[in-house]
């Protein structure tokens, strides 16, 4: 397994706190209200908001925005004119991948069901260039079941391991780069090293699927469809780069938002467009049924670790679980007890505010959780700023997140565990769910720089 390479940071850092404090000054004028709902807890003087540093790009090293910036709809554009022009030897084989949590934007906007709303998707893409449009409920799927693996591990030696406990989940790109850049020792060692189920899927389409096809992954052109922009910094981590042959898992992350642009762009009718199902990864005719995991908006990492530890761990079968609400809905806790004694305590903690409190809790070892589900949208990965933002800066557009939550719920559920297809592929792709083939290419690790924060940024 690679290390992370973390790169070069710009020489002039403090030039970025001076532009987010003037603008932190500018936007103060005008309603400190708004800012203290959208940004959280407020900070004086020099110190600066933690989410409008994160939004901020003002630090990224060169080397980053630049692999940011062909992160696009211009790059995915040239890849396909390229493929016009160029020998069919040169051409690149498309494929998309889409999140789960994008479906239910596009359902909404279409007016149709989660199905028939990703068979249109998926004609759209298809008639673009793209030859293979797969779901990832698949890789997500591997990721769960990576991560309930992990936290019995953890939970088995948190009597001598003072690392183990609690167990942050890893899925959320906002949160690893703000554990990586401000927080560092105090939670990386803490952070599960489950890949995320984009970057699992990056490996199933560039390992995998490109040698079932018997191509090499340089010539597989891999797009990932996502609710969040920060997917974007996530892609062109070192770590998910194969130097040797040039190129990435996940080659280019488009947000919902902007294939949506697309098709307005190109002026498509929805009702044009035909009805063309998902592709197999597995290569298999036919539909491929859409399904979801349990939790409320994003992959339920939280619900399907506390149910597999009831049951590994103390032998209780848990069916439904109880969220029990603390500071507002998007910080909550789930607790298994028996006989009056706490046997497990999990939290769900959403939006950057919240995270804010669980770090000082942390800082004080006031944290009596042994597994967080982190994510830094509130409201989860439904809520993602590439499809859920409303025309208000800063703003989600709430009645369009709601919809989205009421078609994500029409979707049936599927334990990973059953899911015959996982373990194929455990088998004959991954030989076995213990090997170091399952080790290396379903898990990752996260450390952070020397210099974890300038002096002057504070939290």
């Amino acid at each position: 397994m690679s290390e992370v390479n973390m790169p070069k940071r710009k020489e002039k850092c403090e030039n970025c706190t001076k532009q987010c404090n003037k603008k932190q000054s500018d936007e103060g004028a005008n309603s400190h209200q708004e800012r203290d709902e959208v940004n959280g807890q407020e900070h004086e003087g020099s110190q600066l908001l933690l989410s409008a540093c994160l939004s901020c790009d003002g630090c990224l090293s060169e080397e980053e925005s630049l692999k940011i910036s062909q992160q696009s709809l211009e790059e995915v554009e040239r890849v396909l004119a390229l493929n016009k022009k160029c020998d069919v030897s040169k051409h690149k084989v498309l494929v998309a991948s889409v999140c789960p949590q994008s479906l239910p934007f596009f359902a909404v906007k279409f007016g149709l069901d989660i199905t028939e709303a990703a068979h249109k998707l998926c004609a759209f893409l298809k008639s673009l260039g793209v030859q293979y449009v797969f779901d990832t409920t698949l890789a997500a799927g591997f990721s769960i079941l990576e991560s309930q693996k992990e936290f019995i591990q953890r939970f088995r030696r948190r009597h001598h391991d003072s690392h183990a406990l609690p167990m942050f989940t890893s899925s959320c790109p906002g949160w690893i780069r703000y554990s990586e850049r401000v927080l560092g020792s105090l939670v990386t060692p803490h952070i599960c090293t489950a890949r995320s189920p984009q970057q699992i899927m990056g490996c199933l389409v560039k390992d995998y699927f490109s040698k079932q096809q018997k191509l090499s992954p340089e010539k597989v052109y891999h797009v990932f469809v996502a609710p969040c922009f920060d997917k974007k910094l996530e892609a062109v981590r070192e770590e998910f780069y194969n130097s040797l042959l040039e190129t990435r898992d996940v080659d280019c992350v488009l947000t919902s938002g902007e294939i949506y642009y697309l098709m307005e762009q190109r002026k498509v009718s929805v009702e044009e467009l035909d009805s063309v199902p998902l592709d197999h990864v597995l290569g298999e005719t036919g539909d491929a049924a859409l399904v979801r995991h349990e939790g409320r908006g994003s992959e339920g990492f939280l619900e399907h670790v506390f149910k597999h530890a009831a049951k590994e761990l103390f032998g209780l079968d848990v069916h439904e679980i109880t969220y029990k609400t603390l500071r507002n809905r998007d910080f909550q806790e789930v607790t298994l007890e028996r006989d009056g004694e706490t046997l497990l305590q999990f939290a769900a903690v959403y939006g950057f505010r919240n995270i804010q409190t669980l770090v000082h809790r942390m800082r004080k070892g006031r944290v009596p959780y042994q597994l967080v589900e982190v994510l830094s949208c509130p409201g989860g990965c439904l809520s993602g700023r590439g499809q859920a933002a409303s025309d208000v800066e800063g703003r989600l557009d709430k009645a369009l997140v709601q919809q989205m939550e009421e078609a994500y719920s029409s979707l049936p559920v599927r334990l990973p565990e059953v899911n015959p297809t996982l373990h194929t592929l455990y088998q004959d792709w991954l030989q076995g769910q213990d090997s170091p083939q399952a080790g290396t290419l379903l898990h990752t690790q996260y450390r952070s720089p020397i210099n974890t924060q300038p002096p002057h940024m504070q939290w």
